[in-house]
């Protein structure tokens, strides 16, 4: 591994993808060591007009004593080429492949026999799926869903029979650019040079985001309609997301103190479809990405994650819990 563009003690891989339409593809694998040896590691996959950023999220997990990875997928972050539509995919199941190197790396070649994988908003469809699809595998021993992008925050007219008519029009045309609504009140409501807390690059994560474009939007519907007639992930999976979600067309306080990209109903209703084992948590004042919310927010947020992290993710050796005996077996024993 080379020195991340976040500095030292960041490091980052490049994973060679091999080719598509478009040219050379990578995705890149960031690194942070815990101070000392663990076995018991954390994967961190970004949301839509995103990138690895948020170095806070890697403290909590790093002074826990987990190792800290995140990956940049394919054309987002530090894995978008020159050549690239940015954020681009035809489907969901091209992430797999550097998913399952980033599980590869951690599990065989860093030693970690303990994982726990996280996805904010499109990067938590992602992730879902990917556990559904390696499930029985013993890759995911956890799964931590930061406002997953499970459904379209718009109206049922234009998401069902106007965004398939628009789709049907364009299938021939993946790159045509599909119009959809800004995320620019979003991106103006955390970035520093605006009206946000938070410092990161522009050109990754631009404050208007990235065109939609049909191959994307078709491949989001795909993933969202498979994720909705139920997975069945084996592992214990978190779902977080805010109480409230943002409305407005122009600037307003509750940007901050809401969910201005997704509907948080229907995260909150499609949850329990992922597995047998969901628990849901749901937090006054938070944003989009949790994690980006005010600090009183991202304390609780923290706080419930390592909650959940304590009770469903214990080391490995930990003794299991044993369950006594019913009244009536131990009088059976007592009776043999």
């Amino acid at each position: 591994m080379e020195i991340d563009v976040l500095g030292p003690p960041y490091e980052r891989h490049t994973i060679d993808l091999g080719r598509d339409d478009e040219g050379e593809v990578v995705a890149t694998l960031v690194r942070r060591r815990a101070d000392q040896p663990s076995r018991r590691a954390v994967l961190y996959v970004h949301g839509f007009v995103d990138y690895f950023f948020q170095t806070h999220l890697a403290d909590f997990f790093v002074e826990r004593g987990w190792d800290f990875y995140a990956l940049d997928l394919r054309k987002y972050g530090r894995s978008l080429l020159p050549h690239q539509t940015p954020n681009f995919a035809r489907s969901l199941t091209e992430y797999f492949p550097e998913l399952d190197e980033s599980a590869r790396i951690i599990r065989e070649q860093d030693g970690h026999d303990q994982l726990l994988v996280a996805g904010h908003s499109t990067g938590g469809l992602i992730t879902s799926l990917w556990s559904h699809a390696r499930q029985g595998k013993g890759l995911v021993d956890g799964l931590f869903l930061n406002s997953p992008f499970f459904d379209f925050n718009v109206p049922w007219l234009v998401k069902r029979p106007l965004m398939a008519a628009t789709i049907a029009a364009t299938r021939r045309m993946p790159y045509r650019r599909i119009p959809m609504a800004s995320l620019g009140l979003y991106g103006q409501s955390l970035h520093s040079e605006h009206r946000g807390e938070w410092t990161y690059d522009l050109a990754w994560k631009p404050v208007f985001g990235f065109p939609v474009t049909a191959g994307w939007l078709e491949a989001i519907r795909r993933g969202q309609r498979r994720l909705r007639a139920g997975l069945g992930i084996d592992a214990p999976v978190l779902v977080a997301c805010s109480s409230r979600t943002f409305r407005g067309r122009a600037w307003h306080d509750d940007l901050r103190t809401s969910d201005s990209v997704l509907d948080v109903e229907h995260i909150v209703r499609w949850a329990p479809r992922l597995g047998p084992r969901v628990t849901i948590a749901r937090f006054d004042g938070g944003m989009h990405d949790l994690t980006l919310s005010g600090k009183e927010v991202r304390v609780e947020v923290f706080r419930e994650l390592a909650r959940w992290v304590d009770a469903f993710l214990p080391p490995v050796g930990t003794p299991e819990i044993t369950v006594p005996a019913a009244p009536e077996d131990k009088q059976n024993e007592s009776q043999h």
